[in-house]
């Protein structure tokens, strides 16, 4: 299971086509709020998480969930890229931080999964 948190819809709609087009399942959440609030905490494999988002940025979910002893890989997408977030989402153990919307197409999304789905138990299916 990848979990996509993003508030722009597109971009969820988008992570979402091509994370179930390797062969993976996905759920999308508006908010970090509607994540947390969710049962697929649990069941998440690998966190695609927007930086700048209403309320609770992504940098505040991983940081939440790192708080609460849940060790996810997180990979992050962003429009507005800025060295300093995307230092401390790296420092904080994210496995990619990416832009949009060129992160969103071609490889690199790609192979980011397999990086973060390939740390701990299990791998990303070859394609």
């Amino acid at each position: 299971m990848i979990s996509i948190v993003d508030d722009d819809e597109l971009s969820r709609a988008t992570m979402e086509n091509l994370v179930t087009s390797l062969g993976f399942s996905a759920r999308t959440f508006a908010s970090a709020e509607a994540f947390l609030q969710s049962s697929s905490v649990g069941e998440t494999r690998c966190l695609i998480l927007d930086v700048q988002m209403p309320k609770m940025s992504g940098l505040e979910l991983q940081e939440h969930l790192s708080q609460h002893g849940i060790d996810l890989p997180v990979i992050f997408i962003t429009a507005f890229l800025d060295e300093t977030a995307k230092a401390r989402a790296l420092n904080a153990g994210a496995i990619c931080f990416l832009d949009k919307p060129s992160g969103l197409r071609g490889p690199e999304l790609v192979d980011c999964l397999r990086m973060a789905l390939s740390r701990g138990e299990g791998s990303a299916p070859s394609t």
